[in-house]
């Protein structure tokens, strides 16, 4: 794979928030048009504009943000039904798991597109040094 300059690309066509929300789309964060990935998880370079967003690693933020909001719909609600229904412990065992392997599995490649857009908008690529 051939590195592009990243430094190319300007920003200032468009605001942080719109960058974000283009990869929260799984679109490219630069164009907004291209397809950045290839599968599930896996990044690619725009497909639209050639984009070098494969060279971007969002490793852990994605999958911190998603354990952060699952958490706080799946306690919450089920609080509330424990409190309300008091259905029977193997319900309550089939099926909050079940439902928190679904909404995670659900939420992480879209949070994963947001934190990629941020990192292109901030130029970073996830392996900076302090």
């Amino acid at each position: 794979m051939i590195a592009t300059d990243t430094q190319n690309y300007s920003r200032d066509a468009y605001s942080t928030m719109t960058s974000i929300i283009r990869g929260f789309k799984r679109t490219c964060p630069h164009c907004g048009n291209g397809n950045v990935f290839n599968g599930y998880l896996k990044v690619q370079d725009c497909s639209n504009c050639s984009a070098p967003t494969s060279e971007i690693r969002a490793d852990d933020m994605p999958p911190y943000i998603t354990i952060f909001i699952v958490g706080h719909i799946i306690v919450p609600l089920l609080v509330v039904v424990e409190a309300t229904y008091k259905p029977e412990l193997w319900m309550q065992m089939a099926f909050w798991p079940t439902a928190t392997l679904l909404l995670t599995l659900l939420f992480l490649p879209y949070i994963k597109g947001g934190v990629l857009g941020l990192m292109w908008h901030l130029k970073l690529k996830g392996v900076e040094q302090r």
